[in-house]
């Protein structure tokens, strides 16, 4: 796997129908489909479920090939649950047997779906930052958390330290991909050798990593500073974020894809 495979944080620049609703829209509808993904127990609401995500990915633009190099990342992790799932979900109908391993029929159905359901649901959540930029993505979950002011929970904060974390993500990534070229040209071997191995290969990245991330960090800091930013009091903004008729629409949408999964779950569709 390749670190230009790791595509979160990335924003994809565009004019799509998904490009210009709404953020707090998209947050919601995001919500929505992630609970809804969860309602769905059987082919009839997974089959509903994969329309729903091509049906958004066909409407923002942006390349199917995107989406899954997104996905190589978390592969491992895929295959890992399913195993899990494949030998330790007890069953009637058993398939094989042997030693302390047993696969049964109701564990190959949940290791499918339990695949299913985390690409489906990584591949939903990788299209919120794909088509909405970490500014609009920070006010939009501003928006929707300001009630929590009242408490005083620190919402303009935790939404900054949000962007700011999407944001650095693709760039810390970069800055991993220039030190392993430069440690290659010196010799280093980063592909040779069983999993422990490449691990303790990767330990001489960390050190100039992390002063890279904290040197980036200081001059974000001091950057702040000189603009005389002293957190979300007072403060303007230069867009205004306003429901229109299109993000009704997909809320509703949505609200009723996730009361019909429901319901067809509940009987085991």
């Amino acid at each position: 796997m390749a670190l230009k495979d790791i595509t979160l944080g990335q924003f994809f620049p565009g004019n799509s129908v998904v490009h210009r609703l709404d953020p707090r829209t998209k947050l919601l509808a995001v919500v929505l489909y992630i609970v809804t993904l969860f309602l769905a127990s059987w082919f009839v609401t997974y089959a509903i479920m994969f329309l729903v995500l091509a049906g958004s990915i066909a409407l923002s633009k942006v390349p199917v090939k995107s989406i899954l190099r997104g996905l190589k990342p978390v592969l491992f992790i895929v295959i890992f649950t399913a195993v899990l799932n494949l030998f330790y979900t007890p069953g009637n109908t058993v398939l094989v047997h042997f030693w302390i391993f047993t696969i049964t029929l109701e564990g190959v159905w949940r290791a499918f779906f339990m695949v299913v359901r985390i690409m489906m649901l990584i591949s939903g959540t990788f299209l919120l930052t794909y088509t909405t930029s970490p500014i609009l993505l920070t006010d939009g979950l501003e928006s929707l958390l300001n009630p929590l002011k009242k408490v005083r929970v620190p919402v303009h904060e935790l939404a900054m330290i949000m962007s700011i974390a999407l944001r650095f993500i693709p760039t810390l990534i970069e800055e991993t991909d220039k030190i392993m070229s430069a440690q290659r040209a010196r010799g280093a071997d980063f592909e040779s050798g069983n999993l422990v191995q490449r691990a303790k290969a990767l330990l001489p990245l960390l050190v100039p990593l992390f002063i890279s991330a904290f040197r980036r960090a200081d001059e974000l800091a001091t950057a702040m500073e000189c603009r005389c930013y002293h957190g979300g009091e007072g403060r303007t903004r230069l867009r205004q974020l306003k429901f229109q008729a299109k993000d009704y629409v997909t809320l509703f949408l949505f609200l009723a894809i996730a009361v019909g999964v429901g319901v067809l779950g509940h009987f085991g569709l």
